[in-house]
């Protein structure tokens, strides 16, 4: 047999929804979580995302950054803050705010946290302030605005009051980027003060590259030239090649030239000079080794390209008077430009070229990276004390949030609370007359439904829509009342935990009982409509057939007796009186039997016999609902969620009504009964059958009696006397 280890603290549980829970009320209890058996945390796991929470403050605590919190994580946060805090309990008072006393001095962190919450209340104008809020310690842009070195590495213009140094450092924000800096403004960091000044240094090596007369083989003209050259390449080197092909073959010269079918299809178009069609053809007639003529027969799509290319590397190339390209020629224009291609393709330091060649120059020549570096070291060595300061932040983020997780947690406190939510409840829904507390937010119901619907709940899912588009999804519990008027498609409002509405519509049910108050009534409504449901199939059926009997008469309306009456089957309607007479009779004899056997009892008995009636037909379905409804819980809810619930977070009756609340008038209010739209021929047969039910009562009472008076019911002979 296993027992829970001993521990040196002496916890307090308390009962609440028939689940022992650990109670946290001070600093001593928050120090000692550690020692808690896990077997009675409620839960070991829960969300980072989709709870009432912060998302920020259980991202703090989310040390593996996983998306989920566990108990190991909750530990942590705890050992992490208590050296900050002379008393641990501070956390746990639902405040985001703390006292400037309240940092332990004695230890290195809390020194350091309240020297850093000092620091904070100075920078914002309240040096003699006693407490400071969280909104203080997360203004950082008022915290550091008047910071020029504030530990976090980033340096920035006004970090200096070197002209030179300010004017590069704008350098470098304006070319390569910015880092934010905890002042708001943007400022550089050593990792990109290395890359601008390695980029100065590339470019201006590469410049220096480019001035070689091989690179430049065209001198000023050499950009031109290279961009000449690219333009006409592919069609120039085409044009070779198909020579060369036609020089192997003299055959397939009419086909490198194009059939005479492809320009009858060209000329069937409208043709411009850019059409692709025509781009496409050979930039010349081609001929048997023959040099490429630029004046003349040439593609007129290619005229303009070629043009450019004879007057920027032809003519500077071979001679202004040259009107004709032979391969080699070309070969050899080509190679001249090789060079400069190659120093184009290997260009290097391009983020800072928007600077000149000249204000690179200069910024390599005064070699300033050594004094930024410098800056750089002496703003991050005050990372310590500028850390305490985001340690500040954390606590009082703590101060307001943990003692809400925890009571969501190791205990669920706040679920149970009359005056308060827990953290995974979106907010309330109103719908049928009742109002559902217990409204989860989901993001796929078809899987979630899966693993919900063992809470044994009666669970509704709802798609929620507000003006402007914006759309959540969550499902509700109703725990008290009944299901008779809850329909996928009903609509209802749900109102978030800021007050928002949202038109809600039901989408999806999870059928399971809800109260025993419904489920005694259930085999009575399952009559009821099954009785109506007969009803109308009956009544359907005969309309159905006095139709089709009308069509026949119609159609046979002229066919008469000989005497001119319809006949008349008298074997028929007796057979339907008989019938109608022995069901009477049936009916009569079941009712009397009944009766005699109910009269035959003695009046103690008479209210067991009711009783036992009712508990015969209500009693399985409210047995069974009884089992279901001491089933209900709300782990299987949250478990679909992403939870880990521990505990068997049980949903009673008692509790059920909390949760789901009925419509019910004011203490105070006065209630008018008189209704002008009444149904009052329906209120006098209601009065009728009442009055009725009270006279046969006591007429069976008065039969009763008589019974007993004489020894044998007024109808019945008396037993014959014998003589002694």
């Amino acid at each position: 047999m296993h027992s829970s280890p001993a521990t040196a603290h002496a916890w307090k549980f308390y009962r609440i929804g028939d689940l022992d829970q650990a109670a946290i009320e001070n600093g001593a209890d928050l120090l000692a979580l550690d020692q808690l058996d896990q077997k009675l945390w409620v839960a070991l796991s829960c969300p980072v995302k989709g709870l009432e929470l912060d998302e920020k403050t259980l991202t703090l605590i989310d040390a593996d950054k996983d998306g989920r919190i566990r108990v190991p994580e909750i530990l942590a946060t705890i050992k992490w803050a208590a050296p900050y805090l002379k008393d641990a309990g501070d956390l746990l008072h639902d405040r985001d705010r703390l006292p400037v006393s309240a940092f332990n001095e004695a230890t290195p962190e809390g020194a350091a946290a309240r020297t850093a919450a000092t620091e904070i209340l100075t920078r914002l104008g309240r040096p003699d302030a006693t407490e400071i809020s969280l909104a203080d310690a997360t203004d950082t842009a008022k915290v550091f605005a008047a910071t020029t070195l504030n530990g976090d590495g980033v340096i920035i213009v006004d970090s200096t009051a070197d002209p030179a140094l300010k004017a590069v450092i704008a350098d470098i924000v304006a070319t390569i980027g910015g880092t934010p800096d905890r002042s708001g403004a943007s400022g550089v960091d050593q990792a990109r003060i290395d890359s601008f000044y390695a980029d100065c240094a590339a470019f201006a090596n590469w410049r220096a590259q480019g001035e070689d007369p091989a690179v430049q083989a065209f001198g000023a003209g050499t950009a031109a030239a290279s961009a000449a050259v690219q333009a006409v390449r592919a069609k120039i080197d085409d044009y070779f090649a198909r020579s060369r092909l036609a020089a192997f073959d003299t055959r397939a010269l009419i086909a490198l030239n194009r059939s005479e079918d492809a320009y009858l299809e060209l000329a069937t178009k409208d043709l411009s000079l850019g059409a692709d069609e025509l781009t496409s053809f050979p930039l010349a007639r081609v001929e048997v080794d023959q040099p490429l003529r630029l004046d003349n027969g040439v593609n007129p799509a290619w005229t303009g390209a070629l043009a450019t290319f004879r007057a920027a590397v032809v003519s500077p190339g071979l001679g202004a008077g040259k009107v004709t390209l032979s391969e080699p020629e070309w070969a050899g224009l080509k190679a001249r430009v090789a060079a400069y291609d190659a120093w184009i393709a290997a260009k290097a330091g391009a983020a800072v070229e928007s600077l000149g060649l000249e204000r690179i120059k200069a910024i390599l020549a005064a070699d300033q990276k050594a004094a930024l570096s410098a800056l750089v070291a002496e703003d991050a060595a005050l990372a310590g004390r500028f850390a305490a300061i985001a340690s500040v932040e954390k606590l009082l983020r703590l101060a307001r949030d943990f003692r809400t997780l925890l009571a969501n947690f190791v205990n669920f406190t706040d679920l149970y609370s009359p005056d308060r939510y827990a953290i995974f409840q979106a907010g309330v829904l109103y719908l049928d007359s009742r109002s559902c507390e217990l409204c989860v937010p989901v993001a796929d119901p078809a899987s979630h439904s899966t693993l919900a619907g063992a809470s044994y709940a009666y669970l509704a899912y709802c798609d929620l829509k507000r003006a402007g588009g914006e759309t959540m999804k969550i499902v509700a519990a109703f725990t008290q009342g009944d299901s008779d008027f809850l329909r996928v498609g009903r609509n209802g409002i749900f109102y978030d935990r800021k007050g928002r509405d949202w038109d809600a519509t039901i989408t999806k049910l999870v059928d399971n009982p809800i109260s025993i108050r419904q489920s005694f009534w259930a085999p009575y409504k399952k009559v009821a409509r099954f009785v109506e449901d007969q009803i109308a199939k009956f009544a359907a059926a005969k309309e159905k057939s006095a139709d089709a009997n009308l069509a026949a008469g119609v159609t046979s309306a002229g066919t008469k007796p000989a005497d001119g009456r319809p006949a008349f089957d008298i074997a028929k309607f007796a057979g339907i009186f008989a019938a109608i007479g022995l069901a009477l009779g049936a009916i009569g004899s079941a009712i009397a039997s009944v009766a005699t056997g109910f009269l035959g009892l003695a009046m103690w008995q008479m209210p067991l016999a009711i009783a036992g009636a009712l508990l015969v037909i209500s009693g399985p379905s409210m047995l069974l609902a009884a089992l279901k409804l001491r089933q209900r819980n709300l782990g299987p809810i949250l478990d679909a969620n992403g939870w880990a619930i521990n505990g068997r977070v049980r949903i009673n009756i008692p509790f059920g009504t909390k949760l789901t609340e009925r419509a019910l008038l004011p203490a105070n209010a006065r209630r008018v009964l008189t209704d002008p739209y009444a149904d009052k021929s329906a209120a006098r047969r209601k009065r009728t059958i009442i009055l009725l039910v009270v006279v046969l009562a006591v007429i069976a009472a008065a039969i009763r009696w008589d019974h007993n008076r004489r020894g044998h019911y007024f109808w019945q002979k008396p037993a014959p006397v014998e003589a002694p």
